[in-house]
Formats: structure tokens, sequence, C-alpha cells
């Protein structure tokens, strides 16, 4: 059935691949970076320090993966992406307008000290509260296909929360990898507190997407296809079980697994977007748009092919390399 959908060439769903890794990737490394600046603690100076500290080097370079995820919809699904904005003009806004708080208010927070520093602190965590929120607000719209009523917003309500536990969830489960002591503690118990509300949200939204279509029930719960499917959301389960024990029994001899829960979620949040693919595929605008019928010609789709190869894996690469040079624990953030 899913064959028979497919375009002749195949760019349009080798696209709708990158599209949807490069979202994935944005997802779970922002992801973190906003958790942790909506969670920031405003009542113990010296833990959101360690908070800030903890996502200095990364934050901003984090943020690429959405520029290329809009880039690629852009180009290589001109029609889809016109009625994405078109239909989400607004949240859109509210989504750059906390993306240029957070960069505002780091910088001031970080690198010119005043006794304002507080104020920037709010200015942070607001901002990376709206943002995120607005994300999954935008998810649950996408989610159903830009449907209208009273119904589709609720629903895209609920996406908003969800979303912003998965990001406090994912952000807590970095700042265990990366600190120590009290605010390591404090971590790990905030992330059981938004696992659990994470959960809720990804057993809400797989209960709501079948009944939302047909064609989604079908790939589900049909035979043989729910035996193919069914191991996605025991792991998930798994998963979100195994990392709420070890947030339990933190801090452990030595800090030993520290990495556990953050990579345990980034698995949750793989698993997740593996779910929606195989629900959606081959919509790039679920129910309304096909990736074939929003692509851009063949001829374009090749020429962008070449420089998705060259320049995917050079941003790919420097994220790694990021990463490794800043593992470990996270130390003071000193400019000068």
């Amino acid at each position: 059935m899913i064959e028979s959908m497919m375009s002749d060439t195949g760019l349009p769903e080798i696209f709708l691949f990158l599209l949807g890794l490069t979202v994935f990737i944005y997802a779970a490394l922002d992801g973190y970076d906003l958790g942790i600046g909506m969670l920031l603690p405003l009542d113990n100076l010296q833990q959101r320090h360690e908070y800030i500290d903890s996502i200095g080097p990364f934050w901003d370079a984090n943020e690429t993966w959405l520029v290329m995820a809009v880039g690629i919809l852009l180009i290589a699904f001109p029609q889809a992406h016109s009625m994405v904005f078109q239909e989400l003009y607004i949240p859109t806004a509210i989504l750059l307008l906390g993306l240029i708080m957070r960069g505002v208010a780091f910088d001031f927070r970080a690198k010119a000290v005043t006794g304002h520093r507080r104020l920037w602190d709010r200015v942070f965590k607001y901002g990376s509260a709206m943002a995120t929120l607005t994300q999954g607000y935008m998810l649950g719209r996408y989610v159903l296909g830009f449907e209208d009523g009273l119904i589709p917003q609720l629903f895209a309500g609920l996406s908003a929360i969800c979303v912003a536990a998965a990001y406090g969830y994912i952000g807590c489960a970095w700042l265990v990898m990366k600190t120590e002591g009290d605010t390591q503690k404090r971590a790990a118990a905030t992330g059981r507190r938004m696992g659990w509300l994470a959960a809720a949200g990804i057993l809400a939204i797989s209960l709501v997407n079948p009944f939302a279509s047909s064609v989604i029930a079908d790939r589900w719960f049909s035979f043989p296809e729910i035996i193919l499917a069914l191991p996605m959301p025991i792991m998930v389960g798994v998963l979100i079980l195994a990392v709420d024990q070890y947030f339990k029994n933190v801090p452990t001899i030595n800090d030993v697994g520290s990495w556990f829960p953050f990579v345990g979620v980034s698995t949750i949040f793989l698993l997740s977007f593996i779910g929606l693919a195989y629900s959606f595929f081959p919509y790039v605008i679920p129910g309304v748009m096909t990736a074939a019928e929003s692509a851009s010609a063949d001829a374009s789709l090749r020429f962008i092919l070449v420089g998705v190869i060259i320049v995917l894996p050079i941003i790919l690469l420097y994220t790694v390399y990021l990463h490794k040079v800043f593992w470990g624990k996270s130390t003071e953030l000193k400019y000068y």
C-alpha cells in the first residue's frame, strides 16, 4: 500500500525523510536547552548558573537544525511551506519572539553582568517557555491537518503541554548528565514529573490519531501490521520506566551511568518520531498533501539534493565534534 503511494523517482520521499531527520535532531538537541531554559530555577542563583553553564556551548548551535528543517521545507516542498506558514503565521511569530528573547537574555545575563541578571534570567525562562509551548501548539495543529473547530484547538493545547513536558524531560536528563550535587538531584526529581506527563501526552496522542484517521488505524491495528508496529510502544514504555528508576536513584555511586537518561529519552524521541512517520507517510501535511503533490520539480530536487548531501553531513559532524569537545561535566562559563 505504501509503495503504491510513492512517486516514480522517489525524490520527494527522500526529501521527506531528510525533513523528518532534521526535525528530529532539532527536537532532541534544541529540546534539551529549551527545556532547561523553561525550568530555570528562579529561587536559586547558583543552580541557575549551573543550568546555563550546561548549555552555554551548545544552545545557539542547536538552533541550526531548525534553520535546516525550514530550508528543506521551503525549497523541496514549497506548496506545503506556504500552507504551513499561512495556517501558523501568528504562532510562528510568537515562536520567533521567544527565540529572540532567549538570545538577547543569554548574552546580557552571561556577557554583560549587571544588577539586572535576575531580570534577564526571567526573560530567558519565559522566552524558552513561549518557544516550547508554541512549538507544541504548532505540532498539534499540524498533526490534524490544520482542521478548524474547538476539538482541534483543544488537541493543539494538549500537544503544547505535552511537548513542553517532553522538552523538560530531556532537559532534566541533560542536567543529570552534566551536573552534580543538589543541582543534579533537583533535575532528577523534576525529570520524573516531566517524564510521566510526557508519557501521558504520548499515550493521548497515540489514542487520538487512530480515531482521527481510518488510514492510521489500519496501519497500527491491522494484521500483520500490528505485529511489526507493537514493539515501538512497548520499547517506549520500557524506556520511560527505566529512566524513571534511574532518576529515582540519583545520585549514583561515582555518577555511574549518568549518560543513560539522556540516551534513553533521546531514544524515546526517536521512536515517537518513527511512529509519527509510520502513521503519516507519504504525507508532508497529514491527510492534506503528499510529498509528491507538494514537491518541487524533479530537476530542482536533484540539484538541491547535491547541496543537502554536502551541507547536512558538515552540520552533523560539527554537532558531534562540539559535543565531543565539551563532553563531561559542565564548568563555569567565562567570556574573556
